[in-house]
């Protein structure tokens, strides 16, 4: 049952993943990476970064767009939509999905992104102070809205039903599969393609972000920049990739013979209403998000297992989301797993919860929970179990995936092992 609405809703469910990060171009080499504890943050090499406060980032690797676009299409696509594009196409393949037998007005695409194609903006601004207005790309639009991936997505497939791009900052890949959850749960679709997606690794971004002092300075020693809810922590480090999942309904996933990953259980969204990137200190929008969706999902905060924490590594965030944590699990936050993959993905920014999701669900299906790297001294306000430096075998049930966005958004969805019944 829906808790807004009293009425019945649809079983919704996972049965297929698809990602591009900085550890790899798919989601077992993603996942590997994890295991292993890597890190892909390494020094910036597409620009001068000399004066920039911070010079390192987690880039996507030795991605070839042409694995999954013709030539002409990949040069009209800016990265963060080919990224988008080569996580659908993962997804669908890895669900097993036979286009032609679904009604394609039945599937959708919900798919965002925080900061869309701004490396487009900052070089076309290049183009028309140089060179005038003659020579900007005629191209330049569809690369740079935040739209564009979804909207992409359901060209390349032909997805004749809902397409939409939510926004909602770092938040953004949450919202995607929360909202997913709600359009198939009520009837609106049967297949929807939910994710997030990001490339912005971009002069203007790195350096504002850097203003901000959100971001690690620690230039000299990329591999141990971000270092979630350890008491040195010094900022975040920004990353791209994608990750997107194939959520549909449960009586769809059965009659087409699905093999099915997960459940998706619950959803929340709330927000801080306090400030334009500080989060409230007492985590208490967070916890409200994290509280709402195990309500949604009728799931008991002890149930929880494991959560895919939002864990940014910048010092406020950090201890805000141990707090919600406590606020919304009370006891049974001793018990629970946290772990941040932002320590070794980066931060992904809209692509962040996608990435957050998977790891989840990979660590459902393989017992093994992925670490907080870079843990080396333990803050005493962020006194949680965060899986410091090495995998851990644990048996997971339920988790829990969070992501908090600037402006106080809160976003959070229960994911539950599927266990075939």
């Amino acid at each position: 049952m829906g808790i807004h609405s009293g009425i019945s809703r649809r079983r919704v469910v996972v049965t297929g993943m698809g990602a591009v990060s900085s550890l790899g171009n798919d989601v077992g080499s993603t996942w590997a990476g994890m295991l292993r504890g890597e890190c892909g943050v390494e020094p910036i090499t597409r620009f001068d970064t000399s004066d920039f406060p911070c010079s390192i980032a987690a880039p996507v690797r030795d991605f070839d767009a042409l694995e999954y676009l013709d030539a002409r299409e990949a040069r009209r696509m800016s990265p963060f939509v080919q990224f988008a594009v080569a996580a659908a196409a993962q997804a669908v393949a890895d669900a097993g999905l036979d286009w032609g037998s679904e009604d394609m007005t039945r599937v959708g695409a919900e798919i965002g992104s925080a900061v869309g194609g701004t490396g487009v903006v900052e070089d076309q601004f290049q183009v028309l102070s140089e060179s005038g207005p003659r020579k900007v790309s005629p191209t330049a639009i569809p690369a740079m809205l935040v739209s564009m991936p979804a909207c992409f997505v359901a060209i390349h497939h032909g997805i004749l039903g809902p397409v939409s791009a939510p926004v909602a900052a770092c938040a953004t890949g949450v919202v995607a599969i929360g909202e997913a959850m709600h359009r198939i749960g009520r009837g609106d679709a049967d297949v929807i393609l939910a994710g997030g997606t990001e490339s912005a690794i971009t002069p203007v971004i790195i350096s504002a972000f850097g203003r901000m002092g959100a971001v690690s300075r620690r230039n000299d020693t990329p591999k141990r920049a971000i270092t979630p809810f350890d008491l040195n922590r010094d900022g975040t480090v920004f990353a791209e990739g994608a990750g997107v999942l194939v959520v549909e309904s449960l009586d769809h996933a059965r009659a087409r013979g699905s093999r099915i990953l997960a459940e998706v259980k619950g959803y929340g969204l709330t927000c801080d209403a306090h400030h334009i990137s500080a989060p409230l200190e007492d985590g208490s929008g967070a916890a409200r998000a994290m509280s709402g969706a195990l309500a949604d999902a009728g799931v008991e905060p002890r149930a929880v297992d494991y959560i895919a924490a939002h864990g940014t590594g910048t010092p406020l965030n950090d201890v805000m989301e141990t707090r919600a944590i406590r606020a919304a699990l009370g006891e049974a936050a001793d018990h629970v797993l946290v772990s941040s993959v932002k320590s070794m993905t980066g931060h992904a920014i809209g692509a962040a919860g996608p990435l957050s999701a998977i790891a989840a669900i990979k660590a459902m299906e393989d017992g093994v929970v992925p670490p907080t790297i870079g843990l080396e001294t333990a803050d005493p306000e962020c006194d949680l179990d965060y899986v410091p430096n090495a995998a851990r075998k644990a048996d997971t049930r339920v988790a829990l995936v969070n992501g908090f966005g600037f402006g106080g958004q809160n976003a959070c969805v229960v994911l539950e092992r599927w266990e075939g019944e």
